[in-house]
């Protein structure tokens, strides 16, 4: 898949990366992954959420790539990962995934702090069984993300009742309505629904080109998982050490929900709220985002590293149990 019309310049243009991979995840879905900054710093994976990309993470990336080995990854069907076939969305999916991009792009032993932002703090939810989550993640950030009831608590159209507010933005998030090319009005909506009062131009000029690059398909059938979202017991076994950060502007994932997430986490770090700002805090709050991942790095990946000797057996994957049965069937 070409890459897709983003900013060039700036901030928000995402930076070269240092290897490119492709990941295959257990349904046989391919996935573009990049690696930036140094093989042997601290491992840090992002994962993007919906209609979003690798492109989302630039200003984060170029944050810490100087001193931390940084992955990137696009969901299935977003930037350059192709679509999925019948039956390819679904939390489930979002976990298989996960698990191939640490097996394949960590080293074996290798762990890593784990960045979700929206959908991408599902798939680190959804995951929260997974052998390749517990042997891979040190500790996760979630940001502006949530488990549950997305439609009914969401205020992007604000009625009253949650029963109505479900309604109204589960017929959103299931549209299959062309977003078209990135005008001035469609900018403005695109700041109102995801973005905080003090969001820039030039912030909301690169997350318009990121969202509206995404097929309209694959916007439609991720909305609609999002839509039924219920994770609340995953979220209840992610026994890693985990922090959250939402903007208290955030009409997609309002603050509700991270609150929620909070008093659920069995290892909860805290949460940091961040006055003002909306859904796209990696992009609108990158410096707050990127203290909080060095601050995991530091308390829970360099600060207590195991020795080689102590590292415990690696466990196969499904998606790594898949491709070796795909091999010997050949």
């Amino acid at each position: 898949m070409s890459r897709p019309p983003y900013v060039t310049t700036g901030r928000y243009a995402p930076p070269a990366a240092r290897r490119e991979l492709t990941v295959t995840s257990a349904d046989g879905s391919r996935l573009h992954a990049e690696v930036h900054g140094p093989e042997d710093a601290p491992a840090v994976v992002l994962a993007h959420g919906w209609t979003c990309s690798t492109a989302f993470w630039a200003p984060v990336v170029r944050l810490l790539a100087d001193d931390h080995k940084v992955v990137v990854y696009d969901q299935r069907g977003h930037g350059r990962s192709p679509a999925a076939g019948p039956g390819g969305y679904s939390t489930d999916a979002l976990a298989d995934d996960l698990e191939a991009v640490l097996e394949t792009a960590l080293e074996p032993g290798e762990r890593a702090v784990l960045v979700g932002h929206s959908m991408g703090g599902m798939t680190a939810m959804a995951a929260a069984r997974r052998p390749g989550m517990r042997e891979r993640a040190a500790a996760v950030l979630l940001c502006s993300t949530g488990a549950a009831d997305l439609a009914a608590e969401a205020m992007v159209i604000p009625l009253r009742s949650p029963g109505a507010r479900r309604f109204a933005h589960r017929a959103i998030l299931g549209s299959r309505a062309p977003l078209g090319p990135v005008t001035a009005p469609g900018k403005r909506v695109l700041k109102y629904a995801t973005m905080g009062p003090a969001a820039t131009p030039e912030q909301i000029e690169a997350c318009a080109r990121i969202v509206h690059s995404c097929p309209t398909g694959v916007r439609a059938q991720w909305g609609k998982v999002l839509a039924g979202l219920e994770l609340t017991g995953e979220v209840a076994r992610l026994e890693v050490p985990t922090a959250i950060v939402a903007g208290t502007a955030d009409r997609l994932t309002p603050i509700v929900l991270a609150r929620r997430l909070a008093s659920v986490l069995p290892n909860c770090l805290g949460l940091t709220e961040l006055p003002g700002a909306g859904h796209m805090t990696p992009v609108e709050e990158p410096d707050a985002v990127a203290d909080r991942i060095r601050a995991l790095v530091r308390d829970h990946l360099t600060a207590a590293a195991p020795e080689p000797a102590a590292l415990a057996p690696k466990q196969k994957t499904k998606a790594r149990r898949a491709r070796e049965a795909k091999e010997k069937s050949a």
